[in-house]
């Protein structure tokens, strides 16, 4: 008969780690958005680089347009029309609403310097000439905040909100910027116009 060996109970050795958390926002930067000022900083940095064209092109699209790092990484030469009426045909993630952006003059020029040195089918290419991904925008845009000197990581989501501060800073209406941004719930635009200054323009007079 096999005899079976008598288990004891033992305290268990598991040392239980706190798992390290990101940390907020909030503690790493005062704002999530980028003043118009530190989108010339972001600009005139990342032409200083290897890739300076694109990457000031990349950053300067990614603003007009309010685009996520996943719709830049996305973008196509196809989106592009040259025509009479240059226009960028806007495909949003996130079950955003499509728009038709107008692309003004020295934006075009940059587009069309950047597609004589492109060959691919995506505006933005990587030294391979694949397309980025999203972290990868992220991250090219993160070294450019640290070559620009800004005070705060910079991230590229930034540039999005950016673009909803100027659009809101320059008076547009809320219904305009969330249509220009592609959202499906006004709420997430209201950010923009409760903290524009113009709000409060008429304070104190």
């Amino acid at each position: 008969m096999l005899m079976v060996p008598k288990l004891r109970l033992v305290e268990p050795s598991n040392i239980y780690r706190k798992v390290p958390t990101r940390r907020p926002n909030a503690e790493m930067r005062t704002r999530e958005y980028l003043t118009p000022n530190e989108v010339e900083k972001l600009i005139a940095a990342a032409k200083l680089a290897r890739h300076g064209q694109r990457d000031a092109t990349l950053i300067l699209v990614a603003l007009r347009h309010g685009l996520r790092a996943v719709e830049i990484a996305d973008l196509e030469w196809s989106q592009v029309e040259w025509g009479r009426n240059p226009a960028l045909h806007v495909r949003r993630a996130k079950s955003g609403k499509p728009a038709v952006h107008p692309i003004r003059g020295d934006e075009l020029r940059m587009l069309r310097e950047l597609q004589r040195n492109t060959t691919g089918a995506f505006v933005f290419e990587t030294e391979r000439g694949g397309p980025f991904t999203a972290d990868a925008v992220n991250r090219l845009v993160k070294t450019i905040g640290a070559r620009a000197k800004l005070p705060f990581r910079v991230h590229a989501h930034m540039l999005r909100h950016a673009c909803g501060y100027a659009l809101a800073n320059a008076g547009h209406d809320t219904r305009l910027i969330q249509d220009w941004l592609g959202h499906r719930a006004i709420q997430h635009t209201a950010r923009y116009t409760e903290l524009s200054p113009t709000r409060f323009k008429e304070v104190w007079r």
